[in-house]
């Protein structure tokens, strides 16, 4: 029936021209989308872009997944801000893809159509317990203390418990901890959710437990991330020496891959820095290596509640050729007890139907973001007119500028099919891109946010912030969102 309705646009809207505008429909608005369009409005002087959204704030993880105290890294947005000002581009928010349009839809109405929607979903481990009250993704968690409106209600206990556990090592296992950590004080004067300000403010939490099933060599996170939770004053840490130690194939990954020698260096100083124990009071932070999670423990005192993590030993076996190690259980188990739980293992992307999609690797099948069709045995067989790029692309990993690069790939490859003709049908006749999209928007009732109403939004934000000397307050809800936006 949808397919229809595009389609009967399609047949009533087409003019019969020479030389038409490139239409072009970009899904999702973080850095890979706006990158995208950035280069696609600067590669073809033709080109209209749409970037379109399902949520009424545009950035994405700029804006719901960077930490609250990393505001430097937020200064990209004036950027993409600057591209949303072009006269040939449209945000078009409040838009999801898969319930408002169909992806077969917007191939109907746009030449080129680039998905760059990320992962907001998570990786799961799969062992009992995992259901368990108090057990969170670090990606909720991060969505709670950023205002996003899918986490406004998350609520997680932190007065009930003094020890939370983080499984994983990386940048987002780091930021995380560091919140639950860093003296509420210092994260006043940022953008946190004033909920989830009041909450930390609150919280019993003095022990943090960073679990990882590797050694130090092999810690995920970048030195900048480290220095920064090691430097949180009067921080107690605990590592044990005995994890610092390392084997010749440690010593080989560290002469390859100068960020893991950088990281272990930084671990091994704080290690030998800590000369006094915990204290009462003080806040800790303990890297927990070589374990990983078995099973959840259910609370003695509460029924459905996590009360630990029983964590299974591991040691590092060698994969030949791959110079990389891999931690193999022992078949010995302690148990850490706690009353909350963070699992940070990765993001995941979500399919919508009608893409081709690899569910091991969570990500959508393409060559140099040319999408494969499905049951494509060989890279030449592809999706017309079908793009990917960011962590749909590559999986959840890299910084804010990689996605840069990765739109800069992208964006060559429509360049080249539009040169060679492999991507544009031969038909003569102009697709309708936006007009035709919210025609179809408008007759489904669905309530697009504009740019322009984003602003509001932007300037309504600002407004309370400076009320509380914050440099914004965000609107945490759906309704909130969107009453400011359509005033």
């Amino acid at each position: 029936m949808r397919i229809s309705a595009a389609k009967l646009f399609l047949r009533r809207s087409y003019s019969s021209v020479s030389c038409h505008p490139l239409r072009v429909c970009v899904v999702g608005s973080g850095p890979a989308g706006f990158y995208t369009a950035e280069k696609m409005l600067k590669a073809h002087q033709n080109a209209e872009v749409d970037i379109v959204d399902r949520l009424p704030t545009p950035f994405g993880l700029v804006r719901s997944g960077v930490a609250p105290d990393h505001p430097e890294t937020k200064i990209v947005t004036n950027q993409f801000s600057r591209v949303a000002h072009n006269d040939r581009f449209s945000y078009i928010g409040n838009v999801t893809l898969g319930s408002s349009i169909d992806l077969s839809e917007l191939l109907d109405l746009y030449d080129v159509v680039v998905l760059a929607y990320g992962a907001e979903s998570d990786r799961a481990f799969g062992i009992p317990g995992e259901d368990f009250s108090g057990v969170h993704s670090a990606r909720e968690f991060v969505w709670w203390y950023n205002g996003h409106p899918d986490c406004s209600n998350l609520a997680p206990d932190l007065k009930s418990t003094d020890t939370a556990v983080v499984l994983g090592q990386g940048n987002v296992a780091l930021d995380v901890a560091r919140l639950l950590l860093r003296p509420t004080i210092e994260l006043a004067t940022t953008d946190i959710a004033s909920s989830a300000l009041a909450a930390l403010d609150e919280s019993s939490i003095r022990k943090v437990y960073l679990v990882g099933r590797r050694g130090p060599v092999q810690a995920a996170c970048t030195a900048k991330e480290l220095r920064e939770i090691l430097g949180i004053k009067d921080l107690y840490i605990n590592i044990q020496n005995a994890d610092l130690l390392t084997t010749p194939a440690d010593e080989e990954e560290m002469k390859s891959n100068r960020i893991r020698r950088r990281v272990y260096e930084l671990l091994s100083k704080a290690a030998s820095s800590e000369t006094s124990g915990p204290s009462p009071g003080r806040r800790e932070l303990h890297f927990v290596f070589f374990r990983k999670p078995d099973k959840f423990v259910e609370s003695d005192e509460k029924s459905g509640h996590v009360g630990g993590v029983q964590l299974e030993k591991t040691v590092l076996k060698e994969n030949e050729g791959s110079g990389n190690q891999t931690a193999v259980g022992t078949g010995q188990f302690e148990e850490l007890s706690c009353g909350l739980v963070l699992k940070s293992i990765g993001y995941k992307s979500v399919p919508v139907d009608g893409l081709p999609f690899d569910h091991h690797k969570g990500v959508v099948p393409n060559v140099r973001g040319r999408v494969l069709s499905d049951n494509a045995e060989d890279t030449t067989q592809v999706e017309r007119g079908l793009y990917v790029s960011g962590w749909l692309k590559r999986g959840p990993t890299g910084i804010v500028a990689t996605n840069l690069y990765d739109a800069e790939e992208t964006v060559a490859s429509i360049t080249e099919d539009i040169k060679q003709g492999s991507m544009i049908s031969t038909n003569t006749l102009a697709k309708p891109g936006k007009a035709g999209l919210l025609q179809i928007l408008d007759n489904r009732n669905v309530k697009v946010v504009p740019f322009s109403s984003w602003e509001k939004i932007d300037i309504e934000e600002k407004r309370l912030g400076s009320l509380v000397g914050k440099p914004r307050e965000k609107l945490r809800s759906w309704n909130e969102l969107l009453r400011v936006a359509m005033s």
